[in-house]
C-alpha cells in the first residue's frame, strides 16, 4: 500500500509539473498558432490539441521545441483547410483582431515585434502557402535559425532557407513604418478619427496617402463587398460613413489592437467593429474595419 502511495504521489508531481512547463509556454504558443492562422479563436482551438497531446506523450527531452513543433505541424494541417474557406469567403477577407494591451501575443516592445503581429502583414503572410508562411514566422517573428526551424517542420535546412527566400519575396518590403513613436500614432488615429466622425472630406485627403485603401470584413453582412481604393474615393466612403443610422448611437474608444492604436466601435449591444488604421511615413495608407461579429468575438471577451 505505501509503494503505491508513492507512486500515486510522484505521478500526481509529474502531472503538475507537465501542467506548470505548458501554462509557461501557453502564450508563446498561441502567438505563434495566431500568427500562422490569422484566427484567434483557431489558435486557441490549436493550443488546446497541443496540450492534449502534451499530456499523453510521455517524458519530453526538450519540452519548447518540443510543443512548437506540435502546435506548428497542427497549424499547418489547419491552413490547409482555411485556405478554401477564404477562398470562398463573402467579401474581403481580415484577421481575427487581438487586444493586445495585456500581452496577449507576447511581448512587443519594439517595432519589429509590433510589426509581426500588424493586420498589414497578415493579410500579406496570406499569399503565402502554408509552409512558406510557418518558415518566415518561425523565423521573422520567433527569431529561429534555419536548423531548428527545419528539425520543427520535418525539412533540410537548405529547404528552410529557400522557403524563406520566396517568403519574402511573396510578402515584399514593407513600407517604411513609424519610427516606433506610438504617442504620434495614436495623434494620427484620433485625428482621423474624428475627420471621419466629422464627415471632413479635406481633412480626411490631407492624411491619406495617394493609394491609401479601405477594406471592411463583413463576413457577407452589410459591409462593402470590395476595397475602396484612393485618396478622393476613401474619403468619400470614410465620410459618408458619419450619415449611417447607426452613427447617432453608437460609442467610440481607442485600444491597441494587434500592436497598433485601433479604434473601437461599440452599440448598446456590445463591440460592433474594430477599425485598424495602418500608417507609414506619416499617412494613413490602409483602413481595415472588421464588422464580422464572429470574428469579433475573442477581443470583445478580451475587453470585457
Amino acid at each position: 500500500m505505501e509503494a503505491d502511495g508513492q507512486a500515486g504521489a510522484r505521478g500526481f508531481e509529474a502531472r503538475e509539473f507537465e501542467v506548470r512547463e505548458f501554462e509557461a509556454q501557453r502564450a508563446r504558443l498561441f502567438g505563434l498558432a495566431y500568427r500562422l492562422l490569422g484566427s484567434a479563436a483557431e489558435a486557441e482551438d490549436m493550443v488546446q490539441e497541443t496540450y492534449l497531446r502534451w499530456r499523453n506523450a510521455g517524458p519530453v527531452e526538450l519540452p519548447a521545441a518540443w510543443l512548437a513543433r506540435v502546435v506548428t505541424n497542427l497549424c499547418l494541417t489547419r491552413l490547409a483547410s482555411a485556405r478554401v474557406r477564404r477562398e470562398s469567403y463573402a467579401g474581403p477577407w481580415l484577421p481575427e483582431p487581438v487586444y493586445t494591451g495585456d500581452g496577449a501575443l507576447g511581448p512587443l516592445e519594439t517595432v519589429e515585434q509590433r510589426e509581426s503581429v500588424s493586420m498589414g502583414l497578415l493579410v500579406l503572410l496570406e499569399r503565402l502557402n502554408p509552409m512558406e508562411r510557418a518558415v518566415f514566422v518561425l523565423r521573422e517573428a520567433f527569431g529561429y535559425g534555419h536548423a531548428e526551424v527545419a528539425g520543427i517542420l520535418g525539412i533540410e535546412e537548405a529547404h528552410s532557407r529557400q522557403l524563406h527566400r520566396r517568403a519574402r519575396a511573396h510578402v515584399g518590403q514593407p513600407r517604411k513604418r513609424f519610427d516606433g513613436d506610438r504617442g504620434q500614432h495614436l495623434r494620427i488615429v484620433r485625428s482621423f478619427f474624428a475627420a471621419t466622425v466629422n464627415g471632413d472630406v479635406e481633412a480626411l485627403e490631407r492624411m491619406l496617402a495617394d493609394d491609401v485603401a479601405a477594406w471592411a470584413d463583413g463576413g457577407g453582412g452589410t459591409a462593402a463587398r470590395r476595397p475602396v481604393r484612393g485618396r478622393a474615393r476613401v474619403a468619400r466612403y470614410l465620410s459618408g460613413l458619419s450619415r449611417r443610422p447607426e452613427a447617432g448611437y453608437v460609442t467610440s474608444a481607442f485600444a491597441e489592437i494587434n500592436g497598433e492604436p485601433a479604434v473601437l466601435i461599440r452599440e448598446p449591444g456590445g463591440l460592433l467593429a474594430i477599425v485598424a488604421v495602418e500608417i507609414a511615413d506619416g499617412r494613413v495608407v490602409a483602413v481595415r474595419t472588421i464588422v464580422n461579429p464572429a470574428k469579433l468575438a475573442y477581443a470583445a471577451a478580451q475587453l470585457m
